[in-house]
């Protein structure tokens, strides 16, 4: 039986036997972060599969996903890669976006830049964000992933500026007329979204592959439904996206996750109120 409509829902499940269950056509919006193939140790997911298996496994969930989505929605597809793996975020969108009948058409490609530094001319350079330093003399530090954003049609509108950012040059926004007057402008496909900074990953972050609550809610944004976004996410963890959801009051949540003990820390989280 399809679960009962309520503002979050949590469900416990293998996102291939609950996704069927889920009506057509019926959400606006969908985020996530599935397993990345790289050797990531969850639980109780085995990250190792061979790779033809692995794409063959997303087409599966990607194609349920395509169902449930209405026809002007926005599925944001957030995967990482690894130096000694770079080629795993391309391969998989390949699998989703090309062939004879490819799922979807990929509008844009966003960068969540999670650390930078800048250097400015007539200041200190200025670093900022969180990464995970590699020991190599081959590879530099990883400081980003991809964000893909794909559509059934490739032609859905934006609220480019909701999720925009100020002007810096405050001239521009009455000698563009463009701007409507409007001090917002938009933001492009750098996103710097930072991890918070926490004291204990096992308290804090129990999961080894999360995103940040901002960037679900800078999703939630650009796609431009505000409170009236029904939201899925089919690899919902500890429930960084089900906290987005909250914070932003959408009309609908639904996160599916294998794991019993990761879905009782996201209900805690909600439960807490947490911002993490």
């Amino acid at each position: 039986m399809p679960p009962t409509q309520q503002p979050i829902q949590l469900i416990h499940g293998d996102c291939l036997e609950v996704l069927p269950d889920l009506e057509t056509d019926h959400f606006d919006l969908v985020v996530t972060s599935p397993p990345y193939n790289l050797g990531i140790v969850y639980n109780r997911f085995k990250d190792t599969a061979p790779r033809d298996e692995f794409l063959g496994w997303c087409k599966q969930w990607a194609s349920e996903i395509k169902r449930v989505m209405k026809e002007d929605g926005s599925f944001f597809l957030n995967i990482g890669a690894a130096p000694k793996n770079p080629l795993l975020p391309h391969q998989l969108l390949l699998a989703l976006t090309d062939g004879e009948s490819p799922l979807f058409v990929l509008q844009n490609t966003f960068h969540w830049i999670k650390s930078i530094t800048l250097e400015l001319r007539t200041e200190k350079p200025v670093s900022a964000g969180h990464f995970k330093p590699i020991n190599s003399k081959r590879f530099v530090n990883d400081c980003h992933e991809f964000v893909f954003h794909l559509t059934k049609t490739g032609s859905i509108p934006l609220d480019r500026r909701t999720a925009g950012v100020p002007y810096q040059d405050k001239s521009n926004i009455s000698r563009w007329a463009h701007t409507g007057g409007h001090d917002k402008r938009c933001r492009g496909n750098n996103w710097f979204i930072p991890y918070e900074t926490i004291k204990s990953r096992e308290k804090n972050r129990p999961h080894p592959a999360t995103f940040p609550i901002a960037l679900v809610e800078q999703c939630v944004r650009i796609h431009g439904k505000g409170t009236q976004t029904r939201l899925l996410d089919p690899f919902v963890g500890i429930g960084t996206s089900a906290l987005a959801a909250k914070n932003q009051q959408l009309a609908e949540f639904v996160g599916i996750d294998l794991d019993q003990d990761y879905l009782d820390i996201a209900r805690q989280r909600l439960a807490d109120g947490s911002h993490r």
